[in-house]
């Protein structure tokens, strides 16, 4: 079996520095399998957080809101007490605070708080407002909003996976596009047998690893093992694995075969000339 042959057989998995490297002589069309199998599992990841961790609460907010309140203009008109919880779950918290007054803080790791004119989002990084757009009339109720979330969860939900599908897709497309000529010629220093397709393969197969560290941060988020600090550390964490490996699976790339030309036999040139010089003084 060749090198080639061999290497293409082994390229199945791109979770060890040597599965990367083996990617590089593989078919693309392998690569782009892989890199599918690890999309579709960080999809299925997200689409799983938020059906157990939010839209539970979501749910829960929208049955708490009274029989009475609209959104009109871009205006909150809201008739029961204020300031008032929605729901509060581990992730994400809802309440109506049509001033702001503050008085209400809740340890979920988002808040979301409705005022008259515009909303708060608060989180470790502090809060951001968002005015209500003009255009914006709706009923702000339960007997409204209920039907409204019936209707969307799923499609939400379906958004999230496409989404989330496409966006790793493209965006290993993207790093590896900006990954291979750093790799190509790290190859080319190194002394390895390493072309630019082969290159962009080899970088394509190194996010895979970083990827299963982000969906295994998201899967631990989702459990409340981490926290939105640890779930921002495990982000970065996915980014170093992927340079890790980039670096790691070129050294255990083929080396270039040194071509030795044989010796020159410094005799045969002269030999070569007196059977030159024989053959004009016979015709001669």
């Amino acid at each position: 079996m060749s090198e080639s042959a061999e290497s293409k057989s082994i390229a199945w998995q791109p979770l060890t520095p040597r599965g990367v490297a083996a990617f590089a002589r593989a078919p693309l069309r392998r690569l782009l399998l892989a890199q599918f199998f690890f999309a579709l599992l960080a999809a299925i990841a997200v689409v799983w957080f938020l059906r157990t961790s939010w839209f539970p609460t979501v749910r829960q907010a929208i049955e708490t809101l009274p029989a009475q309140g609209e959104m009109k203009s871009g205006k909150l008109a809201w008739a029961a007490d204020s300031p008032q919880w929605l729901a509060e779950g581990h992730f994400v918290a809802f309440d109506v605070d049509t001033n702001h007054s503050g008085l209400l803080r809740s340890p979920a790791q988002i808040q979301v708080e409705f005022g008259r004119d515009d909303i708060f989002f608060y989180s470790l990084a502090g809060y951001r407002g968002w005015r209500y757009p003009a255009e914006w009339n709706f009923g702000f109720n339960r007997a409204a909003l209920q039907p409204w979330w019936g209707a969307w969860e799923p499609p939400i939900q379906w958004l999230a996976f496409a989404g989330t599908l496409g966006w790793c897709l493209a965006s290993w497309w993207l790093l590896a596009t900006v990954y291979f000529l750093p790799v190509w010629l790290s190859g080319f220093f190194a002394n390895r047998d390493l072309t630019m397709r082969q290159s962009w393969k080899l970088a394509g197969a190194a996010l895979m690893p970083g990827a299963v560290v982000m969906i295994l941060g998201i899967v631990f988020y989702g459990f409340a093992v981490l926290d939105l600090v640890q779930l921002a550390a495990a982000v970065l964490a996915h980014f170093l694995a992927g340079w890790v490996y980039l670096v790691w699976s070129v050294c255990l790339s083929p080396k270039l075969s040194a071509k030795v030309a044989p010796p020159e036999n410094p005799f045969a040139e002269k030999a070569a000339c007196q059977k030159d010089d024989l053959s004009s003084a016979g015709q001669s």
